[in-house]
């Protein structure tokens, strides 16, 4: 058990957020990890009809509906690597994630070449180039995870789809941090190329998170290393991002590797609509602000041996 609690002030939290007010820590406590999830259920209303639950298949006519464009959050950093493992060791319970990336203005049509782009914080909450923030909660430091990541890269990468518009990644199931759900990150970029390891120029097209049924969240967060981190855990419904639009607005499809055991690791798929003439500034179209953690946030300046080469214009 992980001693986590739902977070009942997140409703305040998200209206604030919306409405530029501070987002205050609090509530923090260490509970039965079940009441996180107690009364609480997971969004499974998608448009076009594609089911969000972690059971389902493919997400199905998802692509004829825009995805939904959501800040990028306060820990965004340039010259991720184009690779298709980001995890460099960091543990976690596996996650495989297929994302397509279609012309939601042309009939869905597949956008090859595209570039995704992902970043995700890890077991214990803590982002790369940001490993002192505070997650909230009880965690331990993230220098104590025992990998040889690389502090200013891990768990940050791009792929360049492919004909069929996909894209795949290798990675782990996020943690989470106050006040957010359990989230991973986004962006589609087109008409830039792959230079020195990295992408550059082109444009940003969409800027987006993706999300996971608390069902999901809550096997996973029972499992070491995640059970380490324990305090309060906010589900979909409270989230200041996730505004319910299901697989519109980022909600993953899973599949276990192995009903019977989580720790096996999921296969997430999603549908990514979007329109390749728009450009996104990142500074969202929808939720609320980001959900800065509530101390040792992050200025927007990258860290000292950072990466720095520019992925969009």
């Amino acid at each position: 058990m992980t001693g986590l609690r739902k977070d009942t002030s997140i409703t305040r939290r998200r209206a604030l957020a919306v409405t530029g007010g501070t987002v205050a820590a609090g509530g923090l406590a260490a509970a039965g990890y079940q009441a996180a999830f107690a009364d609480t259920g997971t969004t499974a209303a998608t448009t076009a009809g594609a089911s969000a639950s972690a059971s389902a298949g493919s997400t199905g006519g998802a692509c004829m509906t825009l995805m939904t464009s959501v800040t990028q959050g306060p820990y965004y950093l340039d010259g991720a690597l184009v690779r298709k493992d980001i995890t460099e060791g960091k543990s976690g319970v596996p996650l495989t994630l297929r994302l397509t990336v279609v012309d939601a203005t042309d009939g869905c049509t597949p956008v090859a070449g595209a570039a995704v782009e992902i970043w995700h914080c890890d077991a214990w909450g803590y982002y790369s180039g940001y490993t002192t923030a505070n997650p909230g909660g009880s965690a331990p430091a993230e220098s104590e995870d025992g990998s040889t990541a690389n502090d200013a890269t891990y768990l940050r990468g791009y792929q360049i789809a492919n004909a069929n518009g996909v894209v795949k990644f290798e990675t782990v199931f996020p943690g989470w941090y106050t006040p957010r759900t359990c989230h991973i990150h986004l962006k589609v970029h087109t008409g830039g190329q792959k230079e020195d390891g990295t992408y550059e120029g082109g444009k940003v097209n969409h800027t987006g998170q993706l999300f996971f049924p608390d069902d999901v969240a809550e096997e996973i967060f029972a499992l070491e290393p995640y059970a380490r981190h324990t305090g309060s855990y906010t589900v979909l419904a409270d989230d200041m991002v996730y505004d319910g639009g299901g697989a519109s607005s980022g909600l993953l499809t899973l599949k276990a590797v192995h009903k019977a055991d989580p720790s096996k690791g999921y296969k997430g798929t999603l549908t990514l609509g979007v329109d390749p003439d728009a450009e996104s500034t990142g500074a969202g179209g929808g939720g609320g602000g980001g959900g800065t953690p509530p101390s040792g946030a992050p200025t927007g300046t990258p860290p000292s041996g950072a990466p720095t080469a520019s992925a969009s214009t």
